[in-house]
């Protein structure tokens, strides 16, 4: 098996990728600034890790009614916009290419981060989670379920966070569908016991996803733009595999077929879901049978099962979490086969340079 497959140059819908190696996104905490805006700091991240092919942000929250957890950079004022540039430029500088995460936790949220307010979700169904805030963890509460008024402003969220980001000079975006958030509330059916246009039906719950690619499209053209899927999750934020997950997934990215998308950005499953007959078992392979375009794949892959990814054709880049995290220049790390450098989990989520900017390169 060849070793220079994920080294490989690729042709994004156009963005040149030097690599086939994405920075997946992570939750890092660090906008501790009461505008919740990217800093010299987040840029220097960034920049520090500009060899992949690609970088997908941390989530950034597309308006204030979005917010689930604490200190992370937002994109919905023009103070972010402003802040974000920093971090474009810095990358760009250094030949990488950036996306920005488009994200609204939906009911992963609570008041205490909320302004006093209820979060939003398709429906009053209490995801049973901890919430992190101010006060320290809390239990989640029963959101409210949105009115066609919610998920219109919702969307149009969405539309002007994709005008922000391209703004702030990023080279794309990506919604994130994955992981219990917004848009998976609506996808799944224990989640999601709406009676009017946006539940029931499989076509149904899927529409608030499409709703919000059709407004894009008429601000920003679509090939720069991704979306993140985690069809198999199950018992993690109040998500679980029903008798409809398999058709909702494979109606949606079928259906994606004809939006010319970026990429779609799937994850294996996060637990073993082997004895889950409706759960997608083998992420990768079963959408490359469907989707026509181009496909990253995640989930704690090394360079070799990058590798064999990649040579048997189930995506076409592949996007490394904690690796990156802790090793910034993990392109150059894999090329030379050298040690990597091990996490430190007690940083993943503080403030301060400690654990973000201060991991050691192979040649400091």
């Amino acid at each position: 098996m060849s070793t220079t497959r994920i080294f490989e140059p690729y042709n994004l819908n156009g963005i040149e990728l030097k690599n086939r190696m994405v920075m997946a996104p992570m939750t890092r905490s660090r906008s501790t600034n009461p505008e919740t805006v990217a800093t010299e700091l987040t840029a220097t991240y960034y920049e520090q890790r500009a060899s992949a092919g690609l970088i997908i942000t941390e989530g950034t929250f597309v308006s204030k009614d979005a917010i689930g957890v604490m200190n992370v950079p937002a994109i919905y004022t023009q103070k972010h916009i402003d802040s974000w540039k920093l971090v474009t430029n810095a990358v760009h500088e250094k030949g990488g290419k950036i996306f920005a995460q488009l994200w609204h936790t939906g009911s992963y949220s609570h008041p205490d981060l909320l302004e006093g307010k209820l979060p939003l979700s398709a429906s009053a169904i209490n995801s049973n989670v901890q919430v992190f805030t101010p006060a320290g963890f809390k239990e989640s509460v029963t959101p409210k379920a949105m009115s066609l008024e919610d998920i219109k402003n919702t969307i149009a969220d969405f539309k002007n966070g994709a005008i922000n980001a391209f703004e702030a000079g990023f080279d794309g975006v990506e919604l994130h569908g994955a992981n219990g958030y917004l848009f998976q509330q609506f996808f799944s059916k224990n989640n999601n016991v709406r009676t009017d246009e946006y539940g029931g039906s499989i076509e149904n719950r899927a529409k608030f996803l499409f709703d919000v690619l059709d407004e894009m499209k008429s601000v920003v053209d679509l090939k720069s733009v991704g979306v993140r899927f985690n069809p198999s999750l199950n018992g993690i934020m109040g998500i679980n595999v029903d008798d409809e997950t398999i058709e909702v997934y494979n109606y949606i990215v079928n259906k994606l077929n004809d939006y010319g998308l970026a990429y779609i950005h799937l994850i294996e499953p996060f637990t073993d879901v082997s004895a889950i007959p409706n759960a997608v078992q083998e992420v990768a392979k079963h959408f490359r049978k469907i989707y026509k375009g181009t496909i990253i794949i995640n989930r704690a892959f090394t360079k070799e099962t990058a590798t064999k990814v990649l040579e048997d054709g189930d995506a076409d880049l592949v996007s490394f979490g904690v690796p990156f995290l802790a090793n910034p220049d993990l392109v150059e790390r894999f090329k030379t086969d050298a040690p990597l450098n091990a996490p430190n989990q007690d940083t993943f989520y503080t403030p301060g340079a400690i654990g973000y900017t201060d991991y050691p390169t192979l040649n400091n």
